[in-house]
């Protein structure tokens, strides 16, 4: 079979971002829309109020399905990384072609922001005003600091993960969609209400994106948050496994 070309790899991780952008954050959006009321009086966001630690269940639920739902459609294809930190922590060790990073970025970039504006395509600009599209941010009492380690802790699980089931030849592979989905979806039930649990830049560009242009609140200086711990913590990752599995680079 001949190999496939960079653009369609490259249109393959734009849509699996845009899947993972429209149902992950459009739960979190759509968990605000319901409660409107109780936010109009100030007294209810995600986590907080009648929802408590059920709304990230039902939020990182939506995420993990909607991952491994495009695992299985794209992992084949473009190995689905649908994530800026994932595709750089491949490149740090030797398991991705450096002509090809860019090109991947910029596609999963492109998906989300897609993926944002069509929430509010379909929701109108209450997605943005009421349900920020849902953005991430740290929450109350959390520093910047410890937003950073969190986001680079929860990601660390998440790269870990993809070495052991999807990179590592030696795993089951058949399993590598689901482990990777309910890796992401316990991240964000127990980090959700610390930093929004983002795990990844493209999925907090997109809705950044998105509330410049439609009128929702600007987050942009929690952005290097969201750059600097999924990366860290990705990176981390894949060296901590390539060490202790005793592999080089060559998966």
């Amino acid at each position: 079979m001949a190999e496939i070309g960079i653009w369609k790899r490259s249109l393959a991780e734009l849509i699996g971002t845009y899947a993972l952008v429209f149902i992950g954050p459009g739960a979190a959006v759509i968990t605000l829309l319901l409660a409107e009321d109780q936010i109009n009086k100030g007294g209810f966001n995600i986590g907080i109020g009648y929802g408590g630690l059920g709304d990230w269940l039902a939020i990182g639920l939506a995420f993990g399905f909607i991952i491994m739902c495009m695992i299985y459609v794209f992992g084949h294809i473009s190995g689905t990384h649908i994530n800026p930190a994932v595709t750089i922590a491949l490149w740090a060790t030797k398991r991705f072609p450096t002509s090809d990073v860019i090109p991947y970025i910029v596609a999963q970039l492109i998906g989300a922001v897609l993926g944002s504006i069509s929430l509010v395509l379909v929701l109108g600009t209450r997605a943005a005003t009421v349900g920020g599209l849902g953005a991430t941010a740290p929450f109350m009492g959390v520093s910047y600091s410890q937003a950073i380690i969190c986001e680079a802790i929860a990601t660390f699980f998440l790269m870990l993960t993809i070495m052991g089931v999807a990179v590592d030849k030696r795993a089951p592979g058949q399993f590598a969609g689901f482990a990777i989905g309910m890796v992401v979806a316990v991240d964000i039930i127990v980090t959700g209400n610390i930093t929004g649990s983002s795990l990844n830049p493209a999925r907090t560009f997109g809705p950044y994106v998105g509330d410049t242009l439609f009128g929702g609140p600007n987050l942009w200086q929690y952005f290097p948050i969201y750059i600097i711990g999924p990366i860290l913590g990705a990176v981390v990752a894949a060296f901590v496994y390539d060490y202790i599995a005793g592999l080089k680079g060559e998966e």
